[in-house]
């Protein structure tokens, strides 16, 4: 066997800021040329027969075969011999491809081999997401009596140091978490200095530069001689950036060029007023058994509106768990479980539920608030129609979200199908839907929502500052700050230097008008001196732009309500 190539170089390893470019509208699907040098969908339709054709062992076969996993897919048909042979393994694929266990298996087949721990380490974005792999290793590897730590925030921090320090097979961990226990305890370090495996799973988002400093150190803490495997459902400028500069060394396996949604999800949209978005989100959901829908996740852009939507649905008697930053874990855990075990049919959640977590009932997902940023939707609805499964996504648009969804539609190459529901039907709902909003809004008041979310950020600050990602807008506030304290002395100056005579008469001496004139020209002499005119006019000038923004933004109000009229025309489709 092969020799496995050298390390990444840790204390260089490419982090690079992600720019989120937008792309260009038009709805044309670009030209893509294939890439000579990696395998692309076109060249890699082929998949092996059986686990073993790959190369892993009886055992492993057996086990897929009692989860219902009868064949290798495409993505682990790949990956997995590449792994076997010791090489980097880039791997990016679809929502729902079976991207965990073409990680997962190899290293398992490599652990019963030569069982010690720590015998790889996963680092994962979120915390849901790694008790969902540790879940997933155990039923993969149920026949080696596995012992996997879970370390990530909200959890004891002294028991998760003394799983550590026993030596598990597998640690599965958020980057902030595992970095801390690391910095904090020397007893930590040791524990990794044998790790074979360093797997970053959701590697576009534990890439970015949110976790620079914390993977920098835990690169440091890790043996240099170990294999690198990285796995997205989405390409990144990072990404790209470690394909071209270790090409040689690192086996990339890319099954498409761009971003892609899987072809069994239904993807629609439906244009609605802002001030109503809860009356169709209600009855959407009411309308969720006549269409076959078992369950659904509802992504809210923010942990304010997720919070109070669980509140109105609760009085509303819709049941339904919230997921979302604030809560604390045993919260998050005890909400994920509700809705997994089906004691609830809906979860609402922020975007720490739109990566990687596998829930095979779940039908439709609605995108409450349109993302941000395209490639966000694309880990959203991913969350349905997964394994081939079919599913539906449904997005509630206003008129101030419809160039997100032109750059969704260019993303993805695809349009969305416009859908109506019976206006009528709808807005019967709206009375005992803001009745509902109102308590739901006193709920937050009371429980003293807002002051937590106050404190909260402030701590959020607190922690980018610490690391540095406050620092370009802290010098921006101090010029801010400077400037305006030094506008305020000038302004005393400027008022102290009034020491020429008033004017007491109309007919004095050279007149009032000339007197006039002449003070003027001494005020505008010393205030140029000052450069105080300089800032008069950029202030002018400011005016003047804020103007024209307002301007143009208004224009652009009415070229959007213009496109909701277009939009709609096109795919109509009225539903009950």
């Amino acid at each position: 066997m092969e020799e496995p190539p050298q390390h990444l170089h840790d204390q260089n390893f490419p982090l690079f800021k992600p720019t989120r470019k937008k792309p260009s509208l038009n709805l044309s699907p670009p030209a893509t040329t294939p890439n000579p040098n990696h395998p692309t969908s076109e060249d890699t339709s082929t998949t092996a027969d059986t686990f073993a054709d790959l190369g892993l062992a009886e055992w492993v076969g057996k086990t897929c075969k009692e989860l219902g996993i009868r064949k290798p897919r495409r993505v682990q048909s790949q990956c997995i011999p590449r792994v076997l042979e010791g090489r980097h393994v880039l791997g990016i694929d679809e929502t729902g491809s079976g991207k965990t266990a073409a990680f997962a298996l190899p290293i398992l087949h490599r652990l019963a081999e030569h069982p010690f721990g720590v015998f790889a380490l996963v680092v994962t974005p979120t915390r849901e997401l790694a008790f969902q792999l540790a879940e997933q290793f155990r039923a993969l590897g149920s026949s080696l009596h596995l012992r996997i730590a879970v370390v990530v925030g909200g959890m004891d921090m002294l028991k998760q140091t003394k799983e550590l320090v026993a030596r598990p097979h597998l640690v599965i961990a958020t980057p902030g978490r595992i970095h801390l226990l690391l910095r904090d305890n020397p007893d930590i370090a040791p524990v990794f200095s044998r790790t074979k495996f360093l797997v970053l799973d959701e590697a576009d988002r534990v890439l970015d530069v949110g976790f620079q400093e914390e993977l920098k150190f835990i690169f440091q803490c890790l043996p240099e001689k170990r294999q690198n495997l990285f796995f997205s459902a989405t390409t990144t400028n990072n990404l790209q950036k470690l394909r071209e500069r270790y090409q040689d060394k690192l086996y990339v396996y890319e099954a498409y060029e761009g971003f892609k949604t899987v072809e069994t999800l239904a993807q629609q949209a439906i244009f609605i007023p802002k001030k109503v978005k809860d009356v169709y989100l209600l009855h959407i959901l009411s309308k969720m058994e006549d269409m076959g829908i078992r369950s659904a996740i509802i992504f809210i852009s923010t942990c304010r509106d997720c919070h109070r939507l669980s509140l109105m649905l609760e009085v509303l008697d819709q049941e339904a768990a919230a997921l979302y930053s604030f809560k604390s874990q045993a919260q998050r855990l005890e909400a994920l479980n509700h809705f997994k075990s089906g004691k609830v049919s809906i979860l609402l959640a922020t975007d720490v539920a739109s990566r990687g977590l596998d829930i095979p009932t779940v039908d439709l997902v609605i995108n409450y608030d349109v993302p941000r940023f395209p490639r966000d939707y694309i880990h959203r609805v991913g969350r349905t129609a997964r394994a081939g499964r079919g599913g539906l996504a449904l997005s509630l648009v206003t008129q101030n979200d419809v160039d997100l969804i032109r750059e969704i539609e260019v993303l993805i190459e695809r349009q969305l199908e416009m859908v109506e529901y019976k206006e009528n039907e709808v807005l019967s709902h709206m009375k005992k839907v803001f009745s509902a909003k109102n308590v739901a809004e006193m709920k937050m008041i009371d429980d003293g929502f807002e002051e937590k979310a106050k404190e909260r950020k402030k701590q959020k600050l607190k922690m980018l500052a610490e690391k540095g990602l406050l620092k370009k807008r802290s010098k921006k506030r101090k010029r801010n700050k400077e400037f305006a304290e030094e506008g305020e002395k000038q302004e005393k100056e400027v008022s102290s230097s009034k020491d020429v005579p008033e004017m007491k008469t109309m007919d004095g001496d050279g007149g009032f008008e000339e007197k006039a004139e002449e003070q003027k020209k001494q005020k505008q002499k010393m205030l140029s001196e000052k450069g105080l005119l300089k800032k008069k006019s950029k202030k002018r000038k400011g005016n003047k732009e804020f103007a024209e923004e307002g301007n143009k933004q208004k224009n652009e109000g009415v070229e959007a309500l213009a496109d909701i009229a277009t939009l709609k025309k096109r795919g109509k489709k009225r539903v009950n």
